[in-house]
């Protein structure tokens, strides 16, 4: 689904990730690499392990159906740093196959701040055009692009309510669903989201097929 931030012409995938044509540019944020190995490391309960090959998968298939010259992993790529060094060799390669011939770039996140020992470079933020991308949405900013808080949202439909990772987006900002599985997500009912983005704010469900509905706030 298209629109516009700050005078750049955007796509929103039904997978999550945002297509920026003008720059052959691809947005993923949150992919959380690793998260049943960082739970079952801290005594968690144990998780199906296949959370990275469904992410990666995913990621694989937006890349060959839009073909970027640049990739942009918007901070939170690996869960920890631990689940980074613990990354199996099968996938620490086939990163690398994704990464082959293409610009590379990990936002530093909450969750990894540090390098990863994976290709490509490691930003605090990018700035491109009249966009800035960054992990976490900063206070008054125009054409920022961030992650972090894994935005749902939700909407009626022949008396049901349908809940699914959504991007935000206002004239000022956008903020990216999470991409990565086992992700969980925040309602843009909360008091976080209704506060960061402006009275007017949209929100398009990911999916099959994306739909945009007024950003769903909390009543009053």
């Amino acid at each position: 689904m298209d629109f516009n931030l700050a005078g750049a012409a955007l796509t929103a995938l039904g997978s999550g990730a945002l297509w920026w044509r003008e720059h052959g540019l691809l947005c993923v944020s949150d992919l959380h690499l690793g998260k049943s190995e960082r739970i079952a490391r801290r005594g968690g309960a144990a998780l199906p392990p296949y959370e990275t090959r469904d992410t990666l998968n995913r990621l694989a298939a937006d890349l060959a159906a839009t073909e970027p010259r640049h990739v942009v992993c918007l901070g939170d790529s690996f869960d920890d740093l631990g689940a980074a060094q613990a990354l199996p060799d099968e996938e620490r390669l086939w990163i690398l196959r994704l990464q082959a011939g293409r610009r590379w770039d990990w936002i530093e996140g909450n969750h990894d701040p540090g390098p990863v020992g994976l290709g490509g470079a490691h930003l605090g933020e990018l700035r491109l055009g009249p966009l800035t991308f960054r992990h976490i949405a900063e206070p008054r900013q125009r054409g920022e692009v961030s992650g972090h808080y894994h935005p749902k949202a939700s909407v009626s439909a022949r008396g049901r309510s349908l809940s699914r990772p959504a991007f935000l987006f206002d004239s000022d900002r956008l903020i990216l669903p999470a991409y990565g599985t086992y992700t969980g997500g925040l309602r843009s009912r909360s008091e976080t989201l209704c506060n960061l983005m402006r009275a007017d704010a949209c929100a398009i469900l990911t999916g099959p097929q994306p739909v945009a509905i007024p950003m769903p706030r909390k009543a009053g």
